[in-house]
């Protein structure tokens, strides 16, 4: 029929978010995201937006999808903070460890493009960065930390998963990320104790 659209949304955000993560926001070009979602460019503009709009709901698709999982990891926080804060470096991991994925993390890769973007994607990555460290902060209080406790280690752990996206895309091993993960991990074991 003719007018009507012939594509799943879903399919299309999701094609459109991998897209994204791979290359980048600044190194994503339209005739990209048309190739990535079969969509060509005047159906892109008139049913996910500019390239902007699109790279927002890419990012909220993507914090969602693994907030969602980060959630469900640090869900024991009150009773085993230590688990909760190693189940969480496991989404990571798995995430990473997937073949399916490109390397990294869109959220780590749009902060680091944070100088070259518009006002409005700089202040998105922010702000899904802050809902890491909230999220962490959140479990540890719940794991027995004081506010303080809580926030420094918050802020160190968003800071060493995001660092496990970099690493990974620079090569770091599955081993390598693990020691690092390991480390994190042991610290908070030993607050937890003092």
């Amino acid at each position: 029929m003719a007018g009507k659209k012939q594509f799943d949304m879903d399919t299309a955000l999701d094609a459109a978010m991998i897209q994204f993560w791979r290359d980048g926001y600044a190194d994503t070009s339209l005739d990209d995201l048309s190739r990535a979602t079969g969509l060509n460019r005047s159906s892109i503009y008139s049913s996910l937006g500019d390239k902007d709009t699109l790279f927002l709901r890419c990012l909220d698709l993507y914090a969602a999808r693994y907030g969602e999982k980060y959630d469900a990891a640090l869900s024991c926080a009150a009773s085993e903070p230590v688990a909760a804060v190693r189940a969480f470096f496991d989404v990571t991991l798995e995430r990473i460890a997937d073949p399916e994925l490109p390397d990294g993390c869109l959220i780590a890769q749009t902060a680091m493009a944070i100088p070259v973007l518009s006002p409005s994607v700089a202040a998105h990555a922010k702000q899904a960065l802050g809902f890491q460290r909230l999220r962490l902060r959140a479990a540890l209080k719940a794991g027995g930390l004081t506010d303080q406790e809580a926030e420094a280690l918050a802020v160190h752990a968003a800071a060493v998963n995001q660092s496990l996206a970099v690493m990974s895309r620079a090569g770091a091993s599955p081993a390598q990320l693990l020691a690092i993960v390991g480390v994190t991990v042991d610290a908070l074991s030993q607050a937890l104790r003092a």
